[in-house]
C-alpha cells in the first residue's frame, strides 16, 4: 500500500472533525522523526509502508506508550513490526479525529 495514497485520506478524516493537516503532519513528524521537507519527498517518490517506515529518521521512543484497539486489535499485541507501526500511525489518527488534545495524542 502507498503512503501517499492513504495520506490524503488522513487528511480528509482529520478535517472532517474540525482538525487541520497540520495537526496531522505534527503527529506523522512525532512518530516517524520526519519533517515537512522529508515527509513531502516520501510523498512525492510515492512510497510504500514499509519503505516509508524503513526510511523514517527515528521511530518516537514513546511508541510504546500508544495503547488501545484500532481496525478491531489491540495495538500492543500486533506482532508483524510493520503492521504495529502503521496501526501506531492508523490509532494516533483516530485520537485526532475523536478531539483529543494534541498533549494526550503526543503522550506528553
Amino acid at each position: 500500500m502507498i503512503f501517499a495514497g492513504v495520506y490524503p485520506h488522513y487528511i480528509t478524516k482529520a478535517e472532517k472533525k474540525g482538525r487541520t493537516k497540520s495537526e496531522l503532519d505534527e503527529i506523522i513528524f512525532w512518530l516517524t522523526g520526519y519533517d515537512s521537507k522529508s515527509l513531502q519527498k516520501q510523498i512525492d517518490k510515492k512510497v510504500d509502508f514499509e519503505t516509508f517506515f524503513s526510511e523514517a529518521p527515528q521511530l518516537n521512543p514513546n511508541v510504546s506508550k500508544i495503547t488501545g484497539v484500532i481496525c478491531g486489535y489491540r495495538v500492543e499485541e500486533i506482532n508483524d513490526p510493520l503492521i504495529k507501526k502503521i496501526r501506531y500511525l492508523d490509532k494516533l489518527v483516530d485520537e485526532l479525529a475523536k478531539g483529543k488534545t494534541m498533549d494526550k495524542i503526543l503522550r506528553i
